[in-house]
């Protein structure tokens, strides 16, 4: 059988779609229709049922890709193996929410960067999660982080490390409302202080008031803008309530910066997720990046 019928008709079964599969292989959707074609004749069986979206295996599909993608892989893994050597450095192509990836991720990978043989090149993009996993998907990243968990096959997700978000302002915020009123009043109490926020939607703000307060918050945004960053920067200059990573305020909360207004027992919580194409794994710049960062993310708590 030809092995690359059989890696055509692997990364289609992980795809979901001769389009999707097309673009990964570099080939265009006819070759790819015409390749899985010549397969099923040579087996006299049909792989794939096609749909309005995509194609979904049949039951001999999904057994001929449980057999035959795990020696693909280890193909692979022999000829990516074959091509390192001390004179070229492979390139990981990394992308994941700019906070996270700036502060956590690539101060962690920078250490694999280094001219020991066992390095690589990194190239990194910045998106949220729709866009950082379409992006995956069609093969322009090597690895991802974001914090939406990928549906079907194409992707495969690890839990990373879990965030915990913060309710914070700058203190004279805290001291015009006064302990015991935010104790009293809860969500109402702060009613009257400006939200900072990455959207107009407000989706650190509302996640935390449907978490902690079982309601929506009630003041709109005044300061937007598209990066957590700042957006600490602006709650510390006292231009409002935020809802922040506490990875991220830690240091301004030492310092006196903001203030916590709000000590939930049960802080509200963001899951992030290690994502790879299936398969890819096998290619060594890849696997030790993403090993690195699970054993990093240990720390991170």
């Amino acid at each position: 059988m030809d092995l690359a019928l059989l890696r055509t008709f692997v990364t289609v079964h992980r795809a979901g779609s001769f389009t999707r599969a097309a673009a990964l292989l570099g080939l265009s959707q006819p070759a790819v229709t015409s390749q899985i074609r010549t397969l099923e004749r040579q087996l006299g069986r049909p792989l794939f049922l096609r749909q309005a979206r995509g194609v979904t295996p049949t039951t001999i599909g999904d057994e001929l890709a449980h057999k035959a993608a795990p020696h693909l892989d280890a193909l692979v893994e022999i000829a990516e193996t074959g091509l390192d050597d001390e004179s070229s450095l492979r390139t990981l192509h990394l992308a994941g929410p700019p906070e996270f990836t700036a502060e956590r991720a690539l101060p962690a990978l920078t250490e694999l960067t280094g001219d020991d043989g066992q390095g690589f090149a990194l190239r990194t993009s910045f998106g949220n999660a729709e866009e950082t996993l379409e992006g995956l998907a069609a093969g322009h990243h090597d690895l991802a982080i974001c914090t939406a968990r990928p549906r079907g096959a194409l992707l495969t997700a690890a839990p990373l490390c879990d965030e915990e978000h913060v309710l914070v302002a700058a203190p004279r915020w805290a001291e015009r409302i006064g302990s015991g009123t935010l104790r009293l009043k809860g969500a109402h109490a702060l009613e009257e202080i400006p939200v900072v926020e990455v959207h107009e939607s407000l989706p650190f703000v509302s996640r935390y008031w449907a978490s902690v307060y079982d309601s929506r918050p009630a003041a709109p945004g005044t300061v937007i803008v598209p990066d957590l960053r700042a957006v600490l920067a602006c709650a510390a200059a006292g231009a409002g309530l935020a809802v922040l990573p506490r990875y991220l305020c830690a240091a301004a909360l030492e310092r006196g910066d903001v203030v916590a207004l709000h000590d939930p027992p049960v802080p509200p919580l963001r899951t992030y997720f290690l994502v790879v194409r299936t398969g890819t794994l096998a290619m060594p710049h890849v696997a030790r990046a993403h090993e690195w960062l699970l054993q990093a993310a240990s720390d991170w708590a």
